[in-house]
């Protein structure tokens, strides 16, 4: 196993921040690791880089102990932070070259993940000078320098244009080929690009621990997205018969759920003849991570 957390907890003060986290993850895999603002998510990726002590329970990184082995696991670990930490006044090849000095690494490195990440073009500038997207990439080469077993990804693709959001995305995904990579977003399509499977975290404690597949199969409902001629309130629609529950989406537009099995358009179809309403548009929705996670976390 490339990580391994058994019932990790830490707490700030009376405030317990993790609850007996334990999960494993095999080399190789790229896990989503989701969950609310707040859930403790960027405070268990600090615990694994070791940038945070825990304070109960027991972690191994590539068979190296959190506790009496941090400097291994500082060598086999590339860590990303939410808050990418550069240099402004530096140029990349600067920066690179100084994050290399201090892994110990070849100088012909340096070359090899400019050229993996893609910041070929900009590789002259000063980081400064750089968009968001290629600061991201810059904070990924420094990851990557000394050629870890694990990547360790704290919102990745904050801030991102749709574009940039695109490229990082191939980027983390070419990684993950040859690496471990354990990465938290709060983008769903990312996590549906990119991953096989998602541990959701919520207040603290593990909630759903699942290959992506199984957990999109095991939906269990139905849910039709309507729009109507005109503006309803819920108790309104709420008649609907066998209808669960119901969502507005933006004003004349629903999400209606019902268990799953017979198709239920002609259902809400005929509600709004009888009501004197007329359907502008009904389809069936399949039903996504960010559903499910609403689900689960809210």
């Amino acid at each position: 196993m490339s990580i391994v957390v058994k019932n990790i907890s830490k707490f700030y003060g009376e405030q317990k921040a993790l609850d007996s986290i334990s999960f494993s993850v095999s080399k190789g895999e790229i896990v989503g690791f989701l969950g609310p603002n707040g859930a403790g998510k960027s405070t268990l990726m600090k615990i694994l880089t070791t940038y945070l002590n825990k304070d109960e329970g027991t972690a191994q990184i590539n068979d190296f102990d959190l506790d009496t082995d941090t400097r291994s696991i500082q060598k086999t670990v590339g860590y990303l932070a939410e808050h990418n930490p550069l240099y402004l006044d530096l140029y990349v090849r600067e920066y690179l070259a100084y994050n290399a000095d201090l892994y110990k690494v070849a100088p012909p490195r340096i070359d090899e993940v400019i050229q993996l990440t893609g910041l070929t073009p900009e590789s002259h500038k000063k980081i400064s000078e750089l968009s968001k997207g290629y600061r991201q990439r810059v904070g990924l080469a420094t990851a990557l320098l000394h050629d870890p077993e694990v990547l360790i990804l704290d919102e990745p693709t904050t801030g991102l244009d749709p574009n940039q959001l695109v490229e990082i995305r191939e980027l983390i995904k070419n990684i993950g080929k040859d690496k471990t990579v354990f990465l938290s977003t709060h983008i769903m399509q990312e996590v549906e690009a990119l991953c096989e499977r998602v541990i959701i975290i919520k207040k603290g404690k593990i909630v759903a621990d699942e290959k992506l597949d199984n957990i999109l199969e095991q939906n269990n409902e139905q849910i039709i997205a309507v729009e109507f001629d005109f503006k309803i309130e819920e108790q309104f629609i709420l008649r609907i018969p066998q209808l669960l529950h119901a969502r507005n989406i933006h004003d004349t537009q629903w999400e209606l759920t019902f268990a799953a099995g017979e198709d239920q358009r002609p259902l809400v179809y005929d509600f709004a003849q009888q009501q004197g309403l007329k359907t502008l548009s009904l389809h069936v929705k399949n039903k996504n991570l960010e559903h499910l996670f609403r689900e689960i976390t809210l």
